[in-house]
């Protein structure tokens, strides 16, 4: 099968976690529907293009930072409580406030991405959105960048592991393909695919992956059927 490769950098990232609040968490490597947007983004598509994507890299490091947090409740405006009066109809008015709050962030942080469209035929189209972006490129926050450094079509293909093998980065494997991983990583519930509701336009996820978080020089078992690029990189497609 085919698939593009992409070999990406960022200074800072932060992947956040939805669940986390006090403090903003992020996850150790971008969730699929970061990246799966990016694409989109890239390419201009206006309209959902299913695909499965393999995420793999690491970081240096991890920081604490502070950004400013704003709180919106739908109350009104009481001067002495609130930092921002919001005017509306009928001479009422909403009232925001506004502080400090901390923020995690990685730094340094590589990527080793594998992008398969559900339709083959759209496998040019991404490798040349990705090579020419409709708009500048970021993974986490608008201003995390995303510095790519290479994009590549690759061939990747199933093949049984002669002998016990390494990872040389840290990777998602979703739980389906773990059966060889024989390891106690964390097992997060990353988000792929939403929709919006028709009635309410609320929007649900409609697709979640259960994947492990695997540290490079994890070891896979021999015998482990896997996929693998024609770079010799293996492959976890979700």
């Amino acid at each position: 099968m085919k698939a593009v490769k992409v070999t990406a950098r960022q200074t800072f990232a932060s992947y956040r976690k939805p669940t986390s609040m006090q403090i903003k968490e992020t996850y150790p490597l971008p969730p699929y529907s970061t990246i799966i947007g990016m694409i989109h983004t890239a390419c201009g598509f206006e309209s959902y293009i299913d695909m499965d994507v393999s995420i793999q890299g690491e970081y240096i490091s991890k920081v604490n930072d502070l950004y400013t947090r704003y709180e919106f409740k739908p109350m009104f405006y009481e001067k002495g409580r609130h930092s921002i009066k919001v005017e509306q109809e009928g001479n009422k008015a909403t009232g925001i406030s506004y502080g400090p709050a901390n923020i995690e962030l990685l730094v340094g942080v590589n990527l080793v991405l594998h992008i398969k469209p559900k339709q083959e035929e759209m496998i040019e189209t991404i490798y040349n959105g990705l090579h020419n972006p409709k708009k500048y490129l970021s993974l986490g926050r608008w201003e995390d960048l995303l510095i790519i450094e290479k994009v590549k079509m690759v061939d990747v293909e199933k093949v049984t592991l002669e002998q016990e093998t390494v990872l040389k980065h840290d990777a998602y494997i979703p739980i389906k393909n773990a059966s060889d991983f024989n390891s106690n990583a964390t097992v997060y519930r990353l988000n792929k695919k939403y929709e919006i509701h028709p009635k309410t336009g609320i929007r649900f996820w409609d697709e979640q992956i259960q994947a492990r978080h695997a540290s490079r020089n994890s070891t896979i078992d021999q015998g482990s059927q896997v996929y693998q690029d024609e770079e010799e990189d293996l492959v976890y497609f979700a």
